[in-house]
Order: structure tokens, then sequence, then C-alpha cells
């Protein structure tokens, strides 16, 4: 018998966020966002659930030629855009949209030898101080880029750092305001937060990612409980072992738990090494035979231990879901003092998954 951990994707749930998406922005496109491999949930598992999309945003060249191959035609955007000047070759091939944050970038569009204009995304330096030109330098830049022949449709995009919070876009928002004064040009601002929360931001493309998947932007799931988003991925394993402990017995590794007096617990086929997180603390939420427990202890690179208490009819071979419909990733992610999108990224690949 293989190992019973197995991760599961609703497809239908994946459609459904992306419906949400839009009809949280309902006079813009939207490009969905499928870095780090769809966020761990396989891109070439999962696009054609995404069809209805008006183009894919990603990083990785290699991923954008798996779109074009299986046939995706309308736009991808690469969000950090080509990294050498060599790989303009391949953009022009494939037809894909490139961000442009860096001088260096629109010397090498002037050099290039293209087959036609590539579209253009100028990236603009929200105040995040990651990527992207200052404000002050936009009409400047827009100007070279557009006497290039190389360059056809230009958008400025800008990126939020705090679009969870309420005021988190304003300062931001003037930024862009300043920079976009005069020119009569397409925008691309909003990402999940913004594409909720902050109609504002919309203009011509949003870019929804983690609600595509059915997790929180904000790293709260009741912040988006009432949208109608559903979990996309669930993680679930079995109980392959039983314990009975006296009070004083210690869990684990390091002995990080002791039972206070006679206690059940269960031990699942799920650790760090499946993409579980190795830093969640006693107290982590996760179902057994449907109901909610708690972790206890250190997780193990296989193995997690549970407590039965709440469920004592559970026994080897009881069902396990560590994230999921019930336990929602967020509230495992924020126990363990990340965020969702880490979880999904860091699935392992020895995990099997399904598709539904």
């Amino acid at each position: 018998m293989s190992r019973p951990i197995v991760a599961t994707l609703d497809c239908a749930a994946l459609r459904q966020n992306l419906a949400i998406s839009r009809q949280a922005a309902p006079n813009s496109r939207v490009w969905s966002v499928v870095k780090a491999n769809a966020y761990g949930h396989g891109i070439e598992r999962i696009w054609q659930s995404l069809s209805d999309t008006d183009g894919f945003a990603l990083l990785g060249l290699e991923e954008a030629i798996l779109l074009r191959e299986r046939g995706w035609k309308k736009p991808i955007l690469l969000l950090e855009g080509f990294f050498n000047s060599d790989e303009l070759a391949i953009f022009d091939r494939y037809r894909l949209t490139t961000s442009v944050h860096s001088n260096w970038q629109i010397q090498a569009l002037a050099k290039a030898k293209l087959s036609a204009p590539l579209d253009v995304y100028v990236k603009m330096n929200s105040g995040m101080n990651r990527l992207g030109f200052q404000p002050e330098q936009i009409h400047n830049v827009w100007q070279k880029l557009r006497a290039l022949e190389n360059v056809g449709e230009m958008t400025l995009m800008a990126h939020f750092a705090e679009a969870e919070k309420n005021s988190g876009v304003l300062e931001p928002m003037k930024r862009v305001e300043q920079a976009a004064e005069g020119l009569d040009c397409p925008r691309s601002l909003a990402n999940s937060a913004a594409t909720l929360w902050h109609p504002e931001t919309h203009y011509d493309w949003v870019r929804p990612g983690i609600i595509l998947y059915g997790a929180s932007p904000s790293g709260q799931w009741q912040d988006i409980a009432g949208t109608g988003l559903k979990p996309v991925m669930t993680l679930r394993s079995e109980i392959i072992g039983i314990q009975n402990l006296k009070a004083g017995d210690g869990v684990g590794y390091g002995y990080r738990y002791h039972a206070h007096e006679e206690q059940r617990i269960g031990v699942v086929a799920c650790g760090y090494a499946d993409g579980y997180p190795r830093h969640a603390p006693t107290g982590t939420p996760v179902a057994v035979d449907g109901v909610v427990t708690q972790t206890l202890g250190a997780v193990s690179m296989d193995m997690i231990m549970v407590d039965l208490t709440p469920c004592p009819q559970a026994g080897i071979g009881s069902k396990v879901e560590l994230w999921g419909n019930q336990v929602k990733i967020d509230d495992v992610a924020s126990a363990a003092g990340t965020v969702g999108y880490e979880l999904m990224c860091a699935l392992a690949p020895r995990v099997p998954v399904e598709t539904l």
C-alpha cells in the first residue's frame, strides 16, 4: 500500500474563484497570476480551469512556453520581465508581454531584432521599494519606450505593499497619480486584496493571485469568509499509528509536548518533507474523521502527532485533513507564523496530486 497522503485540487472551486474575482472588478480585464507553478498547484494541472481569464501572469519563461505549447493564445505577462537580453528572442517567438523595470531593459529592447513589437508593462515603484522606476522617472521612461519600434502597447503597472489594510492604497495611489499625470495610459495596479477591497484601484487590468486558490490575502480566513471563495487545495492523510500516553509522557523530538493526564494520540503520515510547516506548534488545527482537533509536539520529517481526545472513535486508517475546506490553510499558516501562500508553494513533489 502506498503512503496515504494526497493533495486534491478542486477545479470547480478554481473556476468559481475566478468568476468571483471578475465580479469584484466587473469593468476590468483579469490577469490570473500563476507564478510559482500556480502557487504550488501545478500550472499544467490547473490552467484550463482558468481558461476564462483574459491573460496569465507569471515569472518563468518555462511556464510561459508550456502555456503556449498547450494552446493558450491570449496574453501572457512576465511579471519581472526578461532577465537578460538573449531572452528577447523567446519573448518574440512566443509573443509574450514583458514588464520593464530597469534602464538596461530599455536599452536591450532598443537593440533587439524582433519580428514584431512587444507589449510592455512599465513597472513603477509605488513605495514598496522592490522593482520599478520612481514616479518622477515615469514620464521620461514612457517617452523612451514609446519611441522604440520594438515596443507595442504600453501599460503602467504598480504593486501595493499593504492593500489588505483599509488605508493601505492611499499613499501608493497618490504616487501613481503623480506619475501618470498627463499620460493617457492603461493601468494595472490591483493585486488580490485590492481587487476585493479597493475598487478605486481596478482600472484596466486586475491581477488576482492568492484569492484564485481560495485563501485570504490578509492571511485571515474570516476576511474572505463571506465572499464565496473556496479552497482549491485539500491536503489529506490518515492515522497510521496510535499511542496511549500516561500523565507526564513526552511526545516527539525534544518532548515539546507532555501529556497532563492519560491521553490517546494519533500519528499522521505527513511531515515537513511533505510541505507541512515544521514550526507549526502544538495546537495547530487538524481534522480527524471530520472532527477538528490539534497537533501535539514537534512536526517530524514524515509524521505529525494529533490529539484524539475529541474523536475517541478514531483509529488506524481514520481520515485526516491537514488543510482544505474544513481546516483553512490560513488558520494552519497563522498558527505556524507564516502565510497560506508559503504552504501552498511548499507542497513537496513527493505528495501525489489528484484533480477533481
